[in-house]
C-alpha cells in the first residue's frame, strides 16, 4: 500500500536534494513543499513545532533531517 509522503525543503538545502533523489531512487511518490517559496508550507511546518528542513512526513510520522534507516523503515 502506497505510503503518504510529504517532504518540507529549502531551495538551498542539500539534505533536502539527498532525501528527494533517495525517495526518487526507490519510486516513491511524494509532495514537496518548498517553505523557501510556499508561504502556507511554511506555516505548516511552523505550527507542527519546525523551523529547519528538511522534515519528510510519512503518513503520520515525522523524521527531521534526511535520516535513510527511519525512512527505509517507514516505507
Amino acid at each position: 500500500m502506497a505510503k503518504d509522503v510529504v517532504v518540507y525543503t529549502s531551495s538551498t538545502c542539500p539534505y533536502c536534494t539527498m532525501a528527494k533523489d533517495y525517495l526518487k531512487e526507490k519510486n516513491v511518490d511524494f509532495v514537496e513543499k518548498n517553505v523557501q517559496t510556499d508561504s502556507v508550507a511554511r506555516d505548516e511546518l511552523m505550527a507542527k513545532g519546525y523551523t529547519g528542513v528538511p522534515v519528510i512526513v510519512v503518513d503520520d510520522e515525522e523524521i527531521v533531517g534526511f535520516d535513510r534507516a527511519r525512512l527505509e523503515s517507514l516505507l
